[in-house]
């Protein structure tokens, strides 16, 4: 993995438990452990969850990307998330690789997948802004 632009302790990252385990200008993965405290009131995985992890990858990759050609970084625009299958325990994957990467804007595309059968589970694609600092 990439050496991460930011310190992600104490962040929303870290207190939903997601483990970036790759995270580097034109790939991120990340890795997230399921439990009660991500379902919704129906038992399975809350569909925030899926758009937590999701722009977490591809904003953490997107950073990356930005700061290596001298910009501030990468903030999210927008999230559109497809829920395509319900789950209940286990670890999520998601890999996200960039579809675009501009001079002002990236899109990348996220899948998410179960770890122990490899199903797919829901599928994103960000828009993130590329910052010219951190200053806002």
């Amino acid at each position: 993995m990439s050496v991460l632009p930011f310190d992600i302790k104490g962040a929303y990252v870290e207190l939903n438990g997601i483990d970036l385990t790759e995270i580097g200008p034109d790939r991120g993965v990340g890795r997230l452990e399921i439990g009660e405290r991500h379902h919704q009131p129906y038992g399975v995985v809350h569909g925030g969850v899926y758009c937590t992890l999701a722009e977490t990858v591809a904003s953490t990759g997107a950073a990356v990307w930005a700061i290596g050609r001298g910009m501030g970084g990468a903030v999210g625009v927008t999230n559109k998330t497809d829920f395509i299958r319900a789950t209940t325990e286990g670890v999520l994957i998601a890999v996200a690789a960039p579809i675009h990467q501009g001079r002002t804007q990236q899109l990348w595309q996220i899948d998410i997948t179960r770890e122990d059968d490899g199903k797919l589970v829901a599928q994103s694609q960000v828009r993130l802004h590329n910052i010219s600092d951190t200053r806002f």
